[in-house]
């Protein structure tokens, strides 16, 4: 049996919420209300949309506010560096609990940076920002856990500010070491790697070096930084660490990450990843929860924007019987090419965080990855970090592993929650002490699947396909049911498919009555195409409705279920809509998810008698997937899973809904 223990950290919070903060960064508010310097339409939008999140923030009701910097988009030489900084008070007048900034590169001054023709911070310039926002630097105590807020322009700088904020910083950190801090930086430190070359998005060394072995060696919980528009998540040694999107736009020299075409204003309004944070500071850990404000404005004089879409987070998520394929890369690391704006002189390298992303606005805990992530460093690190906050990967892979394989195997063990072996059934008699041995030496759960190579199509004559198929089939239930009882402790889980015209809720009520009689635990990986690979299923729509119908299967049965499709498969072999778009934005197959998952709680919910996919728990309520507001019976309570708008009797939205009852 391995006996190496995982090398991650638990980052799952433990105990009640203490209080929230509101985390909000980039509003890059201009000196006009409908005018910006930059040429891009999106920056001209900056101050109604910040109204817009700032209105959302008083409904969320922090006990306070951290801006991460950028408040304005005119840097400190320009003469309206006043008039938006005015604007910008007069914005954040609104918000009902305390706001405390960070000082960002449009605030005080570029960090140093040879290239660019903005100023660089200096101390005319960090006069100017006090004079119009108050301190650069300082800590605020709240509930004995301490906000330490950093002027990232100034490292590297050589200016007298530079050292005097360095004593202040290590003075504090060794004089609170051991009680929980958080970290707020406009600057990142990096991107996607700590040794990474500098550029205008991060900190350059020596600078970079000197703040890391301060989060080292204190262990702030979190440090949270802003700047590149995007979203990243990383660990510093035992401090996770968030770099995240904006209110305003997009920094779309990034779309680079995305195999699809730029979008709205070449990517830069992608408005589907421009929003805020809410951190809850649980007793022990935290959650930081990311809210998409899809670009929405408020303009001046209207009340109050919708409340925020309430979203799970798979930091708390309790249901780990949902796994998703994940057969495009989920870690994958690209060049940004030079864009002759904020860099010309190199490339730079991005890790995609969306998928990551993506799963925990759903609460989805499982990940089903191919050995190959294992194999590799950089994205077995990525696991390790997943796991940390709650994932669980099933691993897969054909046949028995080699040498490399099973020792890979037996190392990281602790990363894989089940080991998928697909094998030819005919094989698997003689692979039998193989398979004992791989089990003994991992200690890991094995789950059996199958390949079939025959295409009856050889035989018939009719049209011929290089298909693969993998997967056990409900008729092979009692086989395998006997292959357990003649070789008991061997395998502990059995993989089944079904195709798009299989029933999820039907075949998973069957499995769950194998697992009864077999002992084994069924998986139902359950497809959205059918045989043709030529054959296109594109309806967001209809998919969403299979991918609920598959969870409350799961939930209902208790089996444990995998979707084949995150993001769109839209090109190749087997097109069909995904949970998510290439730009890894919400399909409603993926709001439709996240509401299930808010929906079903901690609630014991079992399956209710018929062929129609329904759940009841035990106060007798039954929660049902529709497909339209218009379908709906009379009585209970609709969800809207895009706006999270409740209702009853009329008024539902005619897309899919969840409705309790």
């Amino acid at each position: 049996m391995a006996t190496r223990a995982p090398s991650f950290q638990n980052k799952r919070p433990d105990g009640p919420i203490l209080f929230r903060v509101s985390i909000v960064s980039d509003t890059h508010v201009n000196e006009k209300e409908d005018f910006s310097a930059s040429p891009y339409p999106a920056n001209a939008e900056a101050n109604p949309r910040a109204r817009h999140v700032f209105s959302q923030i008083n409904r969320v009701d922090p006990a306070f506010i951290i801006h991460l910097g950028d408040m304005i988009n005119p840097v400190p030489e320009l003469p309206s560096y006043g008039p938006a900084a005015e604007n910008f008070h007069d914005l954040a007048k609104e918000l009902r609990a305390p706001l405390h900034l960070v000082p960002g590169n449009h605030d005080i001054g570029d960090k140093p940076v040879s290239w660019m023709p903005a100023g660089m911070v200096n101390g005319e310039f960090i006069a100017l920002y006090r004079q119009h926002f108050g301190k650069d630097y300082y800590a605020i105590t709240h509930e004995d856990c301490h906000f330490i807020v950093i002027n990232s322009p100034l490292i590297n700088s050589g200016d007298p500010a530079e050292a005097q904020q360095a004593a202040w910083l290590e003075g504090y950190m060794q004089e609170h070491s051991g009680a929980r801090m958080f970290l707020f930086s406009h600057y990142p430190p990096y991107i996607t790697r700590q040794d990474e070359p500098g550029s205008y998005d991060n900190i350059d060394e020596p600078g970079r070096g000197w703040m890391l072995d301060l989060i080292r060696t204190h262990k702030p919980e979190a440090l949270f930084s802003a700047h590149v528009h995007n979203f990243w998540y990383d660990l510093i040694g035992e401090t996770e660490y968030y770099v995240t999107p904006s209110t305003c736009f997009v920094r779309h020299d990034y779309s680079e990450m995305y195999r699809i075409e730029g979008g709205d204003q070449k990517g830069r309004n992608d408005a589907a990843k421009l929003g805020f944070l809410t951190l809850d500071v649980h007793e022990t850990g935290h959650v930081a929860r990311y809210h998409r404000s899809n670009g929405a404005t408020l303009a001046e004089g209207d009340e109050k924007a919708p409340d925020i879409v309430a979203r799970p987070h798979v930091k708390t998520a309790l249901r780990a019987g949902i796994a998703v394929d994940m057969r495009h890369a989920w870690a994958e690391e690209l060049s940004v090419a030079p864009s002759g704006a904020v860099d010309e002189f190199r490339r730079k390298i991005a890790r995609n965080d969306y998928p990551v992303m993506a799963l925990w606005e759903m609460g989805l805990r499982g990940l089903r990855v191919p050995v190959q992530d294992l194999a590799d460093a950089t994205t077995r690190r990525r696991m390790e970090l997943m796991c940390g906050v709650g994932h669980r990967f099933q691993v897969y892979l054909y046949g028995m592993p080699n040498p490399a394989e099973a020792a890979l195997l037996k190392d990281h063990a602790g990363l894989i929650a089940r080991l998928e072996l697909v094998l030819g059934w005919n094989d698997v008699a003689g692979l039998i002490p193989d398979i004992k041995a791989l089990k003994s030496d991992t200690g890991v759960s094995l789950c059996l699947s199958r390949v079939n190579r025959t295409d009856a199509a050889k035989h018939t004559g009719a049209r011929f396909n290089h298909l693969i198929s993998h997967g056990f089939t409900l008729g092979e239930m009692d086989e395998l049911s006997a292959f357990a009882a003649q070789n008991p402790g061997l395998i502990d889980a059995v993989q089944f498919t079904i195709s798009r015209s299989a029933s999820p809720w039907v075949t998973a009520r069957a499995l769950g009555e194998f697992a009864s009689a077999s002992g084994l635990a069924p998986v139902l990986y359950v497809k959205s195409t059918e045989a043709s690979p030529a054959e296109e299923f594109g309806d967001a729509t209809a998919n969403a409705l299979r991918f609920g119908e598959t969870v409350l299967a799961g939930v209902g049965h208790g089996v444990d279920v995998v979707l084949d499709t995150l993001d769109d498969a839209d090109r190749g072999y087997f097109t069909r809509a995904g949970l998510v778009d290439r730009r890894f934005n919400p399909r409603i197959g993926s709001e439709l998810i996240s509401t299930l998952m808010l929906a079903l709680g901690a609630d014991d919910w079992h399956a209710q008698d018929g062929d129609t996919p329904a759940l009841r728990n035990a106060a007798g309520q039954v929660l049902r997937v529709f497909a339209s507001g218009a379908d709906l019976p009379k009585g209970g309570e609709w969800i809207c899973p895009k706006t999270g708008a409740r209702g009853t009797g009329t008024g539902a939205p005619a897309h899919p809904v969840v409705h309790i009852a």
